[in-house]
């Protein structure tokens, strides 16, 4: 990954809410009951990095993707929105344009047969293009060769990459997701779940693929907290928050997960003595230290799940 690359992903870090903020800024909560996913990414458009947020919203009665591009200066957006009704087949498969600092700038997609699970990502069988002069600057799906045979364009010298995912979720007990941890990785399914509200006294457990690789016990005195895990013999830091789980009503509140690639940044290797701290917990420090440890080549990657507990 090239220096710029990297100093973008550094300084976008900073920008991301992490545990100990106390999910700043969301706008979803459980009276709008929208699963949502936001993808955000980094890609080369016209010869610059901009940001580029992917998000999937779906509720009862829509079902969209929205498309949002940073000016360069970080101050403008340009936006452009897909509603995919189930009942207009046509808008499962078209184009759109808009532009980027007076440039033109196109969005392809085919969802035709596209797979879901319960999110409102799709899971296979598709493809969403973003295009700019005859260079497909950013391809999400699976379905790459039709892409650049639809939209008539070259792959791009610099690839985009992706620096955080961030999904909301509903459920009684049980919460899913999918992230990729590692570049040229395989993608895992991630999987939580709670005894909250039964009868039993409170546990907590998260699988990935299918292996649990947490379990707590007392999460009534733990509901926050800290452990590495193994995943494909890579580190990967995990962090929760589920206070609200146990001491809010099902749907004032929600729990939140952080998955972090790599090793927590030492106390020594810090920028600054203190990197301040939680006021609901002597641990929240350590919330703000996750930072990615890998490699050249790997870009700094985040998975934030926010699980909202219903009835």
């Amino acid at each position: 990954m090239s220096l710029e690359r990297k100093n973008w992903a550094a300084s976008h870090w900073n920008s991301v809410p992490v545990l100990g903020e106390r999910v700043l800024g969301d706008p979803v909560t459980i009276k709008t009951a929208h699963s949502t996913v936001t993808l955000a990414y980094q890609a080369n458009i016209l010869g610059y990095w901009h940001k580029v947020a992917v998000v999937w919203s779906k509720n009862l009665m829509n079902h969209s993707l929205s498309i949002v591009v940073d000016s360069l200066e970080g101050d403008f957006h340009y936006a452009s929105k897909i509603d995919l009704k189930p009942w207009h087949f046509w808008s499962k498969k078209g184009y759109k344009s808009f532009e980027v600092e007076s440039k033109r700038v196109d969005v392809y997609w085919d969802l035709r047969s596209a797979k879901f699970s319960r999110s409102p990502e799709p899971c296979s069988d598709y493809y969403v293009a973003l295009v700019s002069e005859e260079v497909v600057v950013l391809l999400l799906g699976d379905y790459k060769k039709k892409a650049y045979k639809r939209t008539k364009s070259r792959p791009a010298l610099l690839d985009a990459f992706i620096v955080y995912k961030k999904e909301n979720v509903f459920g009684k007990k049980s919460f899913a997701t999918r992230a990729r941890f590692y570049e040229r990785a395989k993608e895992h399914d991630i999987r939580v779940e709670s005894t909250v509200g039964g009868q039993r006294e409170p546990e907590m457990w998260i699988h990935i693929d299918g292996v649990s690789v947490i379990h707590v016990k007392s999460l009534n005195w733990k509901f926050r907290g800290n452990q590495t895990i193994t995943v494909n013999r890579q580190p990967v830091q995990v962090f929760w928050d589920v206070h609200d789980w146990l001491f809010k009503s099902p749907g004032m509140g929600h729990g939140l997960f952080v998955f972090k690639p790599g090793l927590v940044e030492p106390e020594s290797d810090k920028d600054g003595s203190s990197q301040g701290s939680d006021s609901d917990s002597s641990i929240g420090s350590t919330y703000h230290s996750v930072r990615s440890t890998g490699g050249a080549g790997q870009p700094d990657f985040c998975l934030f799940l926010y699980a909202w507990r219903v009835e």
